[in-house]
């Protein structure tokens, strides 16, 4: 996979929102317009990088479309930018430069996502990038699992994306969990033939398993164990298969346990509060192993957010 230009990241660019719309109980979904100087820079973002956008100015919208469990926290000032990353990647044809659009996948939990779903086409977020390390995808790989747990899963989208028109030889499985049906940051849909999919992997042709936790579509369970059990089913080579895997970090942490026990090295895209996103605040370290056992710690915005899992100890926060 390429390498991403080297630019300055503090570099602040506007985009245009061009629709921005609930997809389930708690997520939206928005596309982006970049102007252009984003556009070049956001040329040839890799899957798994991702961007800090400036909500401060955003306004919250009317009382009444706010989720009452959410209300107190809707009047908090916010300050600090907020990274996404993508799950869809666009070039819009016979532009000089090519203007680029972004989609962004999103769970309303806090003031910053209250103000980006009261967000309308044709208003616009400041927003610097792309930030970060994302998935590599190594000469030879054969395999490609992509495991994906709740708004987690955005990056493996716009990775199978990549895949499907730049490794077209790679066999690309995808693994999508979520709570429930109801709540999933996908569309599901069901095949006459395959039974439920997730239509952005679909869209592919991609093999697509899934799991819930309360079983109202697909495996009732967490999808680490759909992920044992199509290992447990299907011939593969360990040394050309890649595990692409993005969610809560106890899913990550069951991922690179399966990942080891089977030999297979495992890409995982961590998470942490990313107050700048270059390294400057040092909010986001994780511990790194290292061969005296001490362990070292790596900052996830700037040295991540992808890291191979086998160096990860997970569970540890700063």
């Amino acid at each position: 996979m390429e390498k991403s230009t080297k630019l300055n990241k503090k570099t602040m660019f506007t985009s245009t929102i061009l629709s921005n719309a609930a997809v389930s109980k708690s997520y939206y979904a928005m596309t982006i317009e970049l102007d252009e100087a984003g556009s070049v820079a956001f040329s040839n973002v890799i899957p798994g990088q991702f961007a800090e956008f400036d909500l401060r100015s955003a306004a919250v919208g009317p009382r009444e479309s706010i989720p009452e469990e959410l209300r107190d926290v809707s009047q908090r000032q916010v300050l600090l930018r907020r990274p996404f990353s993508f799950f869809d990647f666009r070039k819009v044809l016979n532009t000089n430069p090519e203007i680029v659009r972004l989609g962004i996948l999103y769970c309303v939990l806090g003031p910053a996502t209250l103000r980006m779903s009261a967000l309308s086409k044709g208003d616009k977020i400041g927003m610097i990038g792309p930030l970060g390390n994302g998935f590599s995808v190594p000469d030879g790989t054969k395999h490609a699992l992509l495991v994906g747990g709740g708004v987690g899963t955005p990056p493996l989208m716009h990775l199978a994306e990549h895949l499907t028109y730049n490794h077209a030889d790679i066999k690309t499985v995808a693994f999508a969990g979520a709570r429930s049906v109801e709540d999933a940051p996908f569309t599901m849909q069901i095949d006459n033939l395959v039974g439920a999919t997730v239509a952005e992997f679909a869209r592919y042709e991609i093999e697509t398993h899934i799991a819930t936790d309360d079983g109202s579509i697909g495996h009732k369970g967490v999808i680490t164990e759909c992920v044992e059990k199509w290992l447990g089913e299907n011939s593969f080579d360990s040394g050309t298969t890649m595990i692409y895997a993005c969610g809560p970090e106890g899913m990550l942490a069951a991922i690179a346990k399966v990942a080891e026990k089977t030999n297979i090295v495992c890409q995982v895209s961590m998470e942490r509060t990313m107050a700048c996103g270059t390294g400057l605040c040092q909010s986001c370290a994780i511990t790194k192993k290292t061969e005296d056992g001490e362990g070292e710690y790596k900052l996830c915005c700037k040295d991540g957010p992808v890291f191979d899992g086998r160096e990860i100890v997970f569970g540890e926060r700063r």
